[in-house]
């Protein structure tokens, strides 16, 4: 569902009380916490889809990456799982048991237990987790914690939903697909523990609604303004040749359409009339299992990207908050 799509379904809804319930339906986090004590909170979230991928075994393992991140994102430690499906009647059994595997074992990875389940029939395979993390509650990393000043960081690079579309309409190189896989593969365990380290008190992970809506969403929980400039958003090879032959997903227009419309106070988020219109369009291209979009005080700049190059772990800097409302590119 879009950006738009979801904000209208969830307005009416009433949002719920509780002072144990640290964040629900009242801001745009990635899960819900629940302070169980003064030491502990609890951190959900669910998240699953239909394939990306021919492999089943790899589908069902980038399904439990994706659905693992948003624990990252919010600053904690995944620890348990439920997976979530649904299969045609006639899929093979064999295929929905790689499926499980793939699942399975990425948790595996990030040390996470699946420990059961729910499955229902339905015309297309889906498949994702409901993920249970824990955190001090003082550790959370919410997305209205940017200020005017901070440096933006992200820790991967972009590009998947124009590849993978690519790959449907059997346009992809191999190479370029197998980089994306990997990509979407890796946890963003490590870097999540990073951020535990620094100065940082923001941060999300981007998924569906490409780079710029989870920007945005940061950017208006904080009351801020994000400048982000496009040239120093890493892309994913390939991407860029794939999108000037117009293979973009669907979900790119859905959410350029949203972002880019009048609103009150303005767009929210406009565009430099010096952009490579290639690359702004890739900055809405929905994501799988993308990387952690984080803000960090500028004067802690250096610390930051020196201790992600001591652990190895990449990192880029695409742009900074300042005073106002919306995004910017530039």
């Amino acid at each position: 569902m879009g950006p738009e799509d979801l904000a209208h379904v969830l307005q009416p809804l009433k949002r719920p009380s509780h002072p144990d319930l640290l964040i629900g339906l009242d801001t745009a986090d990635d899960g819900a916490v629940y302070r169980l004590g003064a030491d502990t909170a609890l951190i959900q979230t669910v998240d699953f889809f239909p394939p990306i991928v021919d492999d089943p075994y790899t589908f069902g393992a980038i399904a439990a990456a994706n659905a693992l991140s948003d624990v990252y994102a919010m600053g904690g430690e995944p620890f348990l799982a439920l997976a979530i499906a649904g299969f045609p009647r006639d899929l093979p059994h064999e295929i929905i048991r790689q499926i499980f595997r793939g699942g399975a074992d990425k948790a595996d990875e990030a040390g996470v237990i699946v420990a059961g389940g729910h499955t229902v029939v339905d015309e297309e395979p889906k498949y994702g987790l409901v993920v249970t993390g824990r955190t001090h509650p003082d550790s959370l990393l919410r997305k209205n914690g940017a200020r005017p000043g901070d440096a933006l960081y992200l820790t991967k690079p972009i590009g998947t939903g124009v590849i993978t579309t690519a790959h449907k309409n059997d346009a992809a190189q191999a190479a370029h697909l197998e980089a994306a896989v990997t990509w979407m593969l890796r946890l963003n365990a490590a870097a999540a523990r990073l951020l535990r380290t620094l100065a940082v008190q923001a941060a999300t992970d981007i998924t569906g609604f490409g780079l710029l809506g989870h920007a945005h969403e940061m950017a208006a929980a904080a009351g801020v303004r994000f400048e982000v400039v496009a040239a120093d958003v890493p892309l994913l090879a390939g991407a860029y040749d794939y999108a000037a032959a117009d293979l973009l997903p669907g979900g790119q227009e859905r959410n350029r359409d949203y972002l880019t419309a009048p609103a009150d106070g303005g767009a929210r988020v406009t565009v430099g009339g010096d952009v490579d219109p290639l690359r702004a369009e890739l900055l809405f291209d929905p994501q799988t299992s993308g990387g952690l979009l984080f803000a960090a005080p500028a004067t802690a700049a250096t610390r930051v990207e020196a201790t992600f190059a001591a652990a190895d772990q990449p990192v880029w800097r695409i742009g900074r908050v300042q005073p106002g409302p919306g995004i910017h590119v530039t």
